[in-house]
């Protein structure tokens, strides 16, 4: 409820709005505008809003430990002028392209514009949300701002008059703008205080820039492939400005929701079970004998091990139900054709790449920012070099691509975290620095002369 809830919410407001409005009868290039402007919206809110979520989650817990709760409100703003500024610098050219070659009306486009906004800013702020717990909330602000949408959208369609699809976007725009403005409000009245310490969160992107490049590898690699195959001879091109290819994006999407419950897994028991072997760890470390620490390291790694264990054992029970559900289900409903022939292995690909992107978080968690970061790396571009591959297979196989890189991903992040188990001690005792690091001009090379020592002498 509190982890893939908000997500379901809005599927569940689209297909409303789909029967209510009758979005059916709407005309084929109407209807593909729609579908490609927000599919666009999901994904690359999505992939700018989450680039940054791991630096800012470390600067959060950091200044929650010290207690410097007046530092997160700068996070909060510094974070989103960040996500903003990019997301803004990227859409803006090619809305503008929509408009003046694909030749779309500007109020359509502008109300895309501020729906890509306002679910960027939605994404964004979950994350606060998230750190400090407040996962009810969070899903009560989703299914109160489905809610206003649903309703708006009729409003705009029986009493306004709007076209079907320009009433379900501009209902989408304000749904996507009021979630955002009652996680807003909810966190402004948590966090009251400002120190207006922006700098120190810049900072924390610089430092830990290998998270930034790991959160976004990762969601790269994970439409990297429907990006290759936008360019298929197959694809779909709407007003010159929307590439797609449905077959290929509908059973990736199918795919992605068989396995998501992986998600809940690892919140709910995964991490729940490991983060206190890690605690107890971490305090042998400060204030136990060498027995306790050479107990408590034990404890962890077999809990770790323990942990992916069962993930991996109820990840493929629940998705071998859904995927045997699908093949039954789906087809009765209209899902046939190429959508089916590519979801099996788009499944399997999903499946590991959920179960890879656990063991990112467990190397996150042992400061492994290197690791984590080239496990992005081999994910993304082995599966956008393994799709221009699979794209001159059979339509079977075209989710060869993104499985090899996938499994590759897991295979180089499960040994890396071996490595952690071998090397944990070095890594806690021998990774940094008695002395505080600092910038600052280099001291003089001299700094003792005969001189000023008898003069020093002389005044005593």
């Amino acid at each position: 409820m509190y982890t893939i809830a908000p997500m379901l919410v809005i599927m569940l407001g689209l297909l409303a709005m789909y029967n209510l409005l009758g979005f059916d009868s709407v005309s084929y290039l109407e209807r593909e505008l729609f579908s490609c402007s927000v599919l666009y919206v999901f994904i690359f809110s999505l992939l700018f809003s989450s680039s940054f979520n791991s630096a800012l989650s470390k600067y959060i817990a950091d200044r929650i430990y010290e207690k410097a709760y007046d530092d997160i409100r700068p996070c909060m703003l510094a974070g989103l002028l960040m996500k903003l500024g990019i997301s803004t610098l990227i859409s803006v050219p090619f809305y503008l392209h929509e408009i003046f070659v694909g030749g779309v009306e500007v109020y359509y486009v502008f109300t895309t514009y501020m729906c890509y906004m306002g679910l960027t800013l939605v994404f964004a702020l979950m994350l606060y949300g998230v750190v400090i717990k407040q996962f009810k909330r969070i899903s009560i602000i989703f299914i109160i701002g489905t809610a206003v949408t649903v309703l708006l959208s009729c409003v705009f369609r029986f009493l306004l008059g709007f076209s079907i699809t320009y009433s379900m976007l501009l209902a989408l725009a304000i749904g996507f703008w009021l979630m955002a403005a009652l996680q807003m409000f909810i966190l402004m009245r948590i966090f009251s205080g400002n120190s207006h310490r922006y700098a120190a969160v810049f900072h924390y992107f610089k430092r830990y820039w290998r998270l930034i490049l790991s959160d976004f590898l990762y969601i790269f690699g994970l439409f990297a492939h429907n990006f290759v195959f936008w360019f298929a001879p197959f694809r779909l091109e709407i007003v010159q400005t929307y590439i797609c290819n449905q077959p290929y994006d509908m059973a990736t999407c199918l795919a992605m929701f068989t396995n998501i419950s992986a998600t809940v897994l690892f919140i709910s028991k995964v991490e729940m079970h490991f983060f206190e072997r890690y605690s107890d760890f971490n305090s042998a470390v400060v204030g136990g004998s060498l027995e306790m620490i050479e107990k408590s390291k034990s404890r962890m790694f077999s809990s770790l091990g323990q942990q992916l264990k069962n993930l991996v054992q109820v990840q493929f029970a629940i998705s071998v139900i859904i995927f045997l559900i699908a093949e039954i289900i789906l087809p009765l409903i209209g899902f046939a054709g190429m959508t089916m022939e590519i979801y099996p292995l788009m499944s399997v690909g999903y499946f590991i790449s959920f179960l890879m992107y656990s063991n990112i978080l467990f190397l996150q968690y042992y400061s492994d920012y290197t690791g984590s970061a080239l496990t992005g790396l081999v994910f993304a571009s082995l599966s956008l070099i393994g799709a221009i591959f699979s794209m001159g297979l059979p339509t079977e196989w075209y989710g060869l691509g993104y499985v090899a890189g996938a499994l590759c991903a897991y295979i180089f992040s499960f040994l890396r975290l071996r490595y952690m188990e071998n090397n944990v001690y070095t890594h806690t005792f021998c990774v940094g620095s008695i002395i505080d690091k600092r910038e600052a001009d280099m001291p003089p090379s001299q700094v003792y002369t005969k001189a000023a020592a008898n003069a020093e002498l002389r005044e005593g």
